[in-house]
């Protein structure tokens, strides 16, 4: 069943309400609507004053005149205190809502690696860092303006309905027709342009920054490769998609939409003259009821035509609920990968056992469109190391994804132990954002290792010079972009030699570093006792591995100890 904006909505925002900050959050709630109850009863009250305060003025009584001025003055005062402390209540509990939210959504994003998932595999759910740092934000926040907003409506129109039908009934009618025609012509006229325009406005603004932070980021392998024409192309088209949506946006919002909102502005100020005008002028009615009856309509006006006035926010915030309803819904689903319509898909049974091996696997590709392995079994001893080399392509990275728990589409089994006792290094080894302590001590959260047991770890992997390069181990650097890749390779064996885990896998971890740097770090692994499995190219790994797992062409393999000759 296809859910309405409301049941999105109310998917996410009961995560809040009803969890377990909810008393907090219904204190601040209910604190802001007393105020809010508070302050339209003194706008009743000011509306009542600017009527005695013209009648004072026909009746030339100065007396009248200074006591009603001051009373209003005073309301004034308490009504700007009011609407202050109102404000600076919604904005916190709005803040609150946000932390919350976002520390929700944040907790399932990294759960299971639903991250890793998410940029692999889904192209449905674009920009997730845009819809946790901002569409969260807009959810909390617009959200509590166009309640309390509506609230409000509902009480000026309680509290000024009366005013208005004793003074005039026709105008009270008038006004009920009047709003209620602008509301329907607004919602069928300009709704489901404006969201879809601005559902996409918020796509191609995030792809836009998307596309820069990927210039910064890969800055140095695009000036090697002189590519600036094609980035700037690239960054154009994608500025161009904004442009064009944009064009269209403010078309209909700015030019028709507001044209719209502004005509409809103008009627306070006409329709009351017109309709209570003659009695005025008759001397059926007082001058001061003319006041009255144009604030009470002006103040009905102003609520009642709310929708249309918050109408482009409204559509912005409905089109912000859609694509965080999207991420949400990607989060809750337990298995998200890409499926197959041609294959019946099957999964790649994991046991958690103090060894690693392959029974009968095969592996394809995570939509199921190719075999990548088939039929693979091996066994790796506690404290042996085991090399798999074949060609660039044939699914050696793929099978580190699948030991990681990564991917899963196949069949067969994958022996091994708790993810926890096993470190991966990646080619390209991952630099934190943080201090040069937080680099050694990666992925470990508490840590307790002195600086004298960094140094001398720092010393092992040939990288004494750091610390005096950089000013200490608790200096901030942009370290991806300070550190050489074979510098960034030795901190990912630094950060092996202070985990010390039972077991590693290395995917070309010492492809940037020379032979004498190579040797020395899987040295050091060896003297560990640690069971490790290596991919790589070169011939001078073979001499660290007890097997070599060899992927050959045609789905074929083979597994043979070092020494032996390949059969292939």
């Amino acid at each position: 069943m296809k859910r309405t904006l409301f049941h999105r909505f109310w998917a996410i925002a009961k995560l809040y309400w009803f969890g377990n900050e909810k008393w907090g959050a219904l204190s601040l709630f209910l604190t802001i609507i007393a105020m809010i109850l508070v302050a339209t009863h003194i706008n009743v009250l000011i509306n009542n004053q600017k009527g005695n305060v013209l009648d004072a003025l026909a009746a030339k009584d100065v007396n009248k005149l200074w006591v009603n001025i001051w009373k209003m003055l005073a309301l004034y005062v308490i009504s700007m205190v009011i609407w202050s402390g109102y404000n600076y209540l919604r904005k916190k509990l709005s803040l609150y809502w946000r932390k919350w939210l976002t520390s929700h959504f944040l907790d399932k994003y990294f759960r299971n690696r639903a991250f890793y998932e998410l940029s692999q595999f889904s192209r449905k759910i674009d920009n997730p860092d845009q819809r946790i740092s901002e569409d969260i934000n807009k959810f909390a926040d617009d959200y509590l303006v166009f309640f309390f907003d509506i609230l409000y409506t509902c009480l000026q129109v309680i509290a000024f309905s009366t005013v208005l039908w004793d003074i005039s009934p026709t105008l009270m009618v008038i006004l009920l027709i009047y709003i209620g025609s602008g509301t329907i012509i607004t919602t069928l006229l300009f709704g489901r342009k404006l969201l879809k325009l601005n559902f996409e406005q918020q796509k191609k603004e995030a792809n836009f920054r998307f596309g820069l932070v990927r210039i910064r980021e890969n800055a140095e392998s695009i000036a090697f490769y002189r590519g600036e024409t094609q980035e700037l192309n690239q960054v154009m088209n994608l500025f161009n998609q904004v442009f064009i949506n944009y064009n269209k946006l403010i078309f209909w919002q700015e030019l028709l939409l507001n044209a719209f909102i502004k005509f409809y502005q103008y009627s306070p100020y006409i329709i009351p003259t017109i309709i209570i005008g003659p009695k005025i002028l008759s001397g059926s009615l007082e001058i001061g009821k003319f006041a009255e009856a144009q604030g009470a309509f002006e103040n009905l006006f102003t609520a009642m035509y709310v929708i249309i006035r918050r109408f482009p926010e409204l559509v912005g915030f409905a089109a912000g609920v859609e694509r965080l309803y999207e991420f949400y819904n990607f989060l809750q689903q337990p298995k998200r990968g890409i499926k197959s319509e041609n294959i019946q898909p099957t999964t790649i049974n994991t046991l958690e056992d103090s060894c690693l091996a392959l029974q009968n696997l095969t592996l394809y590709t995570p939509n199921y469109q190719r075999i990548l392995l088939q039929d693979v079994s091996v066994k790796l001893e506690s404290g042996e190391g085991i090399l798999i080399v074949g060609a660039s392509g044939c699914g050696k990275s793929s099978l580190l994804r699948a030991l990681a728990g990564l991917w899963n589409s196949g069949n067969g089994t994958i022996i091994r132990p708790k993810l926890e006792e096993i470190l991966f290094l990646p080619q390209r080894p991952y630099m934190v954002l943080g201090t040069l302590r937080k680099q050694l001590v990666y992925p470990l959260v508490n840590d307790t290792i002195i600086d004298q047991e960094m140094h001398k770890v720092l010393q092992e992997v040939n990288l004494p010079y750091l610390v005096e390069r950089f000013g200490g181990f608790d200096v901030e650097q942009d370290w991806a972009n300070v550190l050489s890749l074979g510098e960034q390779q030795r901190i990912a064996f630094a950060r092996l030699l202070i985990c010390k885990p039972k077991y590693v896998i290395l995917d070309e971890a010492t492809s940037a570093l020379d032979m004498k740097n190579e040797d020395n770090l899987y040295h050091h692994l060896l003297g560990m006792q640690t069971t490790f499995i290596s991919v790589g190219h070169r011939p001078t790994l073979f001499k660290y591995h007890h097997l070599i797992l060899e992927l050959l062409e045609a789905d074929n393999w083979q597994v043979r100890k070092v020494g032996e000759k390949s059969m292939n």
